[in-house]
């Protein structure tokens, strides 16, 4: 398991690296950082995390970094990405072919009928607003999105979930909880009755498993959530 910290400031943020060798790197995402660049200009975590390479590695010249998956915005958690073209069409081929494990923390408002329970949707993209809605049948458009999930914690006003994803569609977590009326915290695009601090939601990607794509063996990145008072309290007794 891969759980250590090492925090490299950029300017004036942290750059939590969870894991790294000669072919990959794993960052502990904030709930604030862009992955790729977009219109709003903010400086995207690639470009921190190519800065620090080549500054590390004293590389002249541009400094190669591909990026096999993404997290929305304003989740916070695990991301990986490719310091080799090799080790970018692999794990570009592991994402595809659901070879890798991917389980999430989420904070959400209601109590879902169940308090565990696989479930299938199927999600049609809106473009235009940014959005996913999830149905409960087959619909034009709709691309099956399957995720189970596990109630583990509860407090007078929350719910704590901890979410294994099956397949990777555009907002599946936060549109699928939705639909069955639990609404991760913070989340108004989906339903939150109100934002928190800084826009940020209580969405994590916790860990992923998988087979490096190089040298073959098991790997198990996890990241420690947020420091908040509301992930402290749901995982006080758990391993960070």
């Amino acid at each position: 398991m891969i759980h250590d910290v090492i925090e490299l400031y950029y300017g004036r943020m942290a750059l939590q690296i969870l894991f790294e060798d000669n072919h990959l790197i794993s960052i502990n995402k904030e709930n604030s950082e862009i992955v790729q660049g977009d219109k709003t200009g903010d400086i995207p975590l690639v470009e921190k995390v190519k800065n620090y390479i080549k500054k590390k590695d004293s590389k002249p010249g541009n400094v190669f970094l591909g990026i096999p998956h993404r997290l929305d915005r304003p989740t916070s958690g695990i991301v990986v990405f490719a310091k080799t073209s090799k080790a970018l069409s692999r794990m570009n081929e592991l994402f595809r072919e659901k070879r890798i494990e991917k389980k999430y923390w989420a904070i959400v408002d209601s109590l879902p009928e169940s308090r565990e329970k696989k479930i299938i949707h199927y999600l049609v993209r809106d473009r235009t607003r940014n959005k996913s809605m999830a149905y409960d049948h087959p619909v034009n458009g709709g691309r099956e999105a399957v995720l189970s999930y596990n109630v583990i914690g509860a407090s007078d006003n929350y719910f704590f979930l901890e979410i294994f994803l099956y397949t990777g569609r555009h907002h599946q977590i936060r549109s699928q909880l939705a639909r069955i009326g639990s609404h991760i915290k913070g989340d108004l695009k989906y339903g939150a009755r109100r934002s928190n601090k800084g826009g940020g939601i209580y969405l994590h990607a916790r860990e992923l498993s998988f087979t490096h794509p190089v040298k073959k063996t098991k790997l198990l990145i996890t990241a420690p959530p947020p420091e908040d008072i509301l992930w402290k309290a749901f995982t006080g007794c758990m391993s960070k």
